[in-house]
């Protein structure tokens, strides 16, 4: 009996010892790291849009239609003061460079003019015609993608034709000028653009002879609407 006691004892002191030796091995180890943090959620990004650029060099094709205002001025002081209209169609060439959605460029053409308007006026009948016409601008516009609006100004040459019935011929003379307007351009393909735009062009007086005596002061502006085509170099 008593020796069973003792062989008890020792089994519960021998667990007693493991158990604390265990609690100590278990003190003595590192603490594990703390868990990573939380992914944040994936965020969708959609697609970049491919923007057309409108840079680079082209050349063009318009034509279209014009109207205006002659007014004579005689040496006697009486004036005629009469409209003009007709065909307008010619080439273009320019160049682009795109800062964002913003374009500026510069733009050069020359057109075959049919504008022509006569009246009566007093001494005789007046007649004034332009046969051709030569612009230089600046254009500043803003891209919407493909779609272009622009504004645009610069200087205008072009030549007054004069006639009256004192005189057997036109009498011709090329005046400098201005020329202000707008207009709207779409890229319809990869290099090529279609357009419609507005000019107002103003030439200086033009001065004539005239039989009955005294030089005859000609006025002469014009307003074109015209459509156009251009191909765009890369």
């Amino acid at each position: 009996m008593k020796r069973g006691i003792v062989a008890g004892a020792r089994v519960v002191a021998g667990a007693l010892f493991v158990a604390a030796a265990g609690q100590a091995w278990a003190a003595d180890l590192p603490e594990p790291p703390p868990p990573p943090p939380p992914r944040a959620p994936a965020v969708y990004m959609p697609p970049v849009a491919v923007v057309y650029n409108w840079g680079g060099l082209y050349y063009g094709v318009n034509g279209g239609y014009g109207f205006g205002k002659s007014e004579w001025t005689f040496p006697v002081g009486t004036t005629g003061n009469f409209n003009t209209s007709g065909y307008a169609a010619g080439a273009t060439i320019g160049a682009n460079i795109q800062a964002d959605a913003f374009v500026f460029g510069i733009e050069s053409d020359f057109d075959a003019m049919g504008l022509k308007g006569t009246s009566p006026c007093s001494p005789s009948n007046c007649e004034t015609r332009e046969s051709w016409l030569i612009t230089a601008r600046a254009r500043v516009g803003y891209a919407a993608d493909r779609v272009l609006f622009y504004g645009t100004a610069g200087g205008a040459f072009g030549n007054i034709l004069a006639n009256t019935a004192t005189t057997t011929t036109f009498q011709s003379t090329t005046k400098a000028g201005w020329t202000a307007g707008a207009g709207i351009e779409t890229a319809f393909a990869e290099n090529w653009t279609a357009r419609i735009e507005y000019l107002f062009v103003d030439l200086q007086n033009g001065s004539f002879t005239s039989t009955a005596g005294g030089p005859i002061t000609v006025k002469y502006d014009a307003n074109l609407i015209r459509a156009g085509v251009d191909y765009k170099f890369r």
